[in-house]
């Protein structure tokens, strides 16, 4: 039986947001993170934008950007925002408020 890290504190889709600017080694490293915690640890369980900056600069006030790449959590609330490469799975998950499956 597959445990799962759903509780009734949380949602059932994962709103991220991920803002980077341009196709850069920092900006590829934190989506291909990104992509492969939330496989893990949310699978179809999440919705994942990827925001230019180049592109639109105009979309950082919204979220308060100040530094790329990062990663912003909407849904669930609060809002959590993690800055950099999102190599360090464990600040990742804990950042996000995301727990492994089976620690409870």
């Amino acid at each position: 039986m597959r445990e799962d890290i759903a509780t009734a504190a949380t949602p059932a889709i994962w709103e991220l947001r991920l803002y980077v600017a341009g196709q850069t080694t920092r900006s590829a490293a934190a989506l291909a993170n990104l992509q492969r915690y939330c496989e893990q640890y949310l699978p179809n369980r999440y919705t994942l934008e990827v925001i230019d900056l180049l592109k639109h600069p105009q979309l950082a006030e919204g979220d308060q950007i100040l530094a790329i790449p990062t990663l912003v959590r909407k849904v669930p609330e609060p809002m959590r925002k993690i800055i950099g490469d999102l190599s360090n799975e464990e600040k990742v998950l804990v950042g996000l408020d995301i727990r492994p499956r089976g620690t409870y």
